[in-house]
């Protein structure tokens, strides 16, 4: 078995704890233990934004205060995941030393203010959280109630610093060699951009070169790297002092100035910070955006179980419109997190602090400072729930018969690309179309990047894979020779891993012969404006004709064959959809962006016929179907979820027991917002 705390093997339940904003309130403190208690948590993290506590003058550490706390959380049975403070420095630092403070992209150095606004390449700013990380691993990394290391908070953003622009230079030299490699790979001879010293290349400023698109995709790539190599930093200290505790930093889900796939070599368990906008206008796409979130954060670690490090019980401060939870939603948000592979529900934050700019943010203990609030019985509720799951439910593991691929260097890529829809290339709204699919079938699936094995699994669907990198194109080409279905789409195989364009035809690097087709144009059609998908050989439950969207391939078949075709413009009669034999497999070609009414019906029909549903049940709409499974026994666990706001009810092919009351079941009543988590009997 597998478990993300050794030391701890049970699902966490707590958050975000600031103990250091109320030492001069020691009956809030002894408050805090007796509610934690009653709301049935068992782990916090201490420390994230302490540092002025722990080290209010330079080189003068005070960690008494910590210590009483964790240990006074141990004696109550309650754990500590102990932060590093390196996601805010205090004032003293950015006064004596400006060096450590982030340039912005305009070129100016920004105050001390906010938080993240710390330079990765200052060797001071390295040194001084070298010295408090390492001050908190004598301390603490032996301690019996310490189990989790939880590095700074929330890694983000990019310095423009000198120094950061020097280190840039290093990494281009590293990674071209040659002055003439990184021309070609910048195609620089265009608008006679050519570069004659390393000197001259300066990161994509404002009022710089942004033109270049490789040059702004590897800044990116550099400021991904940066960031890890300053996390593995932080992490040295405290691995030296004891190797067993593992290290986690809470990450932003689909934010993309990161790269957060180059983070599973440093990351022991992967976490993230979840914060929906349940109850919007988006309510029938925000489930399964959360729930394909989920699945990007589980995929750094794909079968590890994973943590979810903050959410809000309540209402958020820094949303648009700050909505409360209706009655049940706290309770299905956090076992969709766990049903998707988590083993923790942990919140931001405990009890809200009385100034500042999170005051009002959402937390388990309000202003109020009592449990009897809607807030705290939910809480309360969630924290029975996991404890009776755990003997059953931590360490499983979550497997998936399919994959899509979700790259982080395609999007970028895509963002910077001028052509189709500027401004709006729709790479996000593609992925979430064709994952709802699999959310409204119950049906696993991983989210893997280009660097990913996709070994073992039987459907791999890869939308607008416009940039082949990482030896993508032949590891596709493996997949569907060994017998595996690959889904691929419009606008794929376009440019290589320098945004250079393919010679020769497109898709390129093998993928034509792969999709048995060429593709010649691409039409981006204005809002409004449609084609229309004729099916001539529709798979089961598909219907003969769809509506397209606003991207529209153009192809020449080789030895695919059309499945249907477009039915309007200058085009018409051309293929809109084509299946390619390939070794023991087959590879689908979407030339058009499809509506989800399309996909529905397609993988629909694919899911059917790959036997994708761990358990084939017709689910209701709105309700999505996750398993985990325990590796050493076999059972599998079948977490049943109603997004609905009202009740519903469905039958089930076999009997089934209820893991919390024991009942054995052949149909499930589930009331709105519900959850229930079966098993084989």
């Amino acid at each position: 078995m597998q478990y993300t705390t050794p030391k701890f093997p049970v699902l966490l339940h707590g958050g975000d704890y600031n103990p250091d904003q109320w030492l001069d309130r020691p009956d809030i403190l002894e408050q805090d233990i007796a509610l934690m208690k009653e709301a049935g948590c068992n782990a916090f993290s201490l420390g994230i934004f302490a540092w002025s506590k722990l080290e209010p003058e330079e080189g003068v550490y005070q960690l008494d205060w910590l210590e009483t706390i964790i240990q006074r959380l141990y004696e109550n049975g309650i754990y500590t995941i102990l932060a590093t403070p390196s996601g805010a420095r205090p004032a003293w630092m950015a006064q004596k030393y400006p060096e450590v403070l982030r340039v912005e992209r305009d070129g100016r150095r920004i105050l001390f203010s906010d938080r993240h606004n710390h330079c990765y390449s200052s060797p001071i700013y390295r040194e001084k959280v070298r010295g408090i990380n390492t001050a908190l691993a004598k301390r603490f990394a032996h301690h019996p109630g310490v189990i989790l290391w939880h590095i700074s908070n929330e890694y983000g953003g990019s310095c423009y610093c000198p120094l950061c622009q020097e280190n840039f230079r290093k990494w281009l030299q590293k990674k071209y060699g040659t002055l003439e490699a990184l021309n070609q790979a910048y195609w620089s001879s265009f608008w006679s951009h050519t570069y004659m010293d390393w000197s001259q290349i300066f990161p994509p400023l404002d009022n710089g070169e942004q033109s270049i698109h490789n040059l702004v995709l590897d800044w990116k790539r550099f400021s991904t790297e940066m960031t890890v190599d300053f996390m593995k930093a932080e992490v040295e200290p405290l691995k030296q002092e004891n190797p067993d505790i593992p290290v986690t930093t809470n990450m932003m889900g689909l934010y993309d100035g990161l790269n957060y796939y180059k983070f599973k070599d440093v990351c022991d368990v992967i976490s993230w910070d979840n914060y929906p906008l349940w109850h919007s206008e988006n309510e029938e796409t925000v489930p399964a955006r959360i729930a394909m979130t989920h699945d990007v954060m589980r995929s750094i670690h794909p079968g590890r179980p994973w943590i979810l490090m903050e959410s809000s019980p309540s209402a958020t401060n820094w949303q648009l419109v700050c909505k409360l939870r209706r009655p049940g939603m706290h309770m299905l948000a956090s076992m969709q997190a766990v049903a998707h592979g988590s083993d923790s529900v942990l919140y931001f934050q405990w009890r809200k602090g009385r100034g500042s700019f999170e005051k009002f943010h959402g937390a388990v203990v309000d202003h109020y400072g009592k449990s009897d609030t809607r807030v705290f019985r939910d809480v309360a509720s969630v924290g029975q729930r996991l404890k009776k799951l755990t003997s059953e439910i931590c360490a499983t593991t979550y497997t998936s018969p399919a994959a899509m691929i979700y790259d982080m260097e395609n999007r970028w890529a895509i963002g910077e690309m001028q052509g189709l829809h500027n401004g709006r290339q729709g790479y996000l709204e593609d992925l979430m179309t064709i994952y709802r699919p699999f959310f409204q079938n119950g049906v696993n699936v991983d989210m893997l990047d280009m660097e990913s094995d996709f070994t073992g699994y039987k459907l791999v669907v890869a939308p607008m894979l416009y940039m082949l990198r990482g030896g993508i194109a032949e590891k596709l080409r493996r997949f569907v020779e060994n017998g595996g279905t690959l889904v691929a789409t419009y606008w794929s195989g376009i440019v290589d891993e320098n945004d250079l364009c393919f010679l020769g035809g497109m898709p390129g690097d093998g993928m034509m012969e792969l999709c048995g087709l060429r593709a010649e144009e691409i039409d981006a059609l204005y809002p409004g404006e449609s084609n229309t998908m004729r099916l001539q050989k529709p798979l089961p439950g598909m219907k003969t004709e769809y509506t397209t969207g606003d991207l529209c391939d153009l192809v020449h078949l080789s030895t695919a064959q059309a499945l249907g075709t477009y039915g309007e413009d200058f085009y018409a009669g051309m293929p809109a959809l084509t299946v390619n034999s390939f070794g023991k497999g087959k590879v689908y070609y979407v030339a058009a962006r499809m509506g989800e009414d399309f996909y529905q019906d397609f993988l629909g029909a694919l899911i059917g016929e790959l036997s994708l549903q761990p358990f084939p049940v017709a689910l209701p709409h709105k309700v999505t179907l996750n398993t985990r499974k325990n590796p050493e026994t076999g059972v599998e666990y079948y977490f049943f979820q109603n997004f609905n706001a009202g009740s519903v009810s469905l039958a089930l092919p076999k009997e089934l027991k209820d893991v919390e009351t024991g009942e054995t079941l052949s149909a499930l009543q589930m009331e709105g917002y519900g959850v229930r988590i079966l098993r084989s009997c």
